[in-house]
C-alpha cells in the first residue's frame, strides 16, 4: 500500500516533535459538525519567541476498530465482516 509523501513527510516532523518534547494534545472542534474532539500538535517556535500548534492528527471519538477497514496485505481493504464477523 503506498503512503502519500507528505503524510510519509508529516509523520517524520511529528515523530521529531515527540522525540523534542514539542507535543501538545489539544481539544479542538471540528468545522463541520461542531464535534469536539483532541488533536495531536507539533509546538512550532517562532523566532519571537511565540509558540504555535501544528495540528498533525486526530484521536479517535469512539471505537476505531469499528470505524475502520484494515489494510488487506494482497491489495485494498479488508471488511468488517471479514475482520469481525459483522
Amino acid at each position: 500500500m503506498a503512503i502519500a509523501p507528505g503524510h510519509r513527510h508529516n509523520f517524520e516532523m511529528l515523530r521529531e516533535a515527540f522525540l523534542a518534547g514539542d507535543v501538545a494534545l489539544m481539544e479542538c472542534q471540528l468545522t463541520a459538525t461542531g464535534e469536539a474532539v483532541a488533536i495531536l500538535c507539533a509546538a512550532n517556535h517562532l523566532p519571537d519567541g511565540e509558540v504555535e500548534f501544528v495540528p498533525f492528527g486526530m484521536l479517535f471519538n469512539g471505537n476505531p476498530y469499528e470505524m475502520l477497514n484494515p489494510p488487506n496485505p494482497d491489495g485494498g481493504f479488508h471488511t468488517q465482516q471479514e475482520v469481525w464477523g459483522k
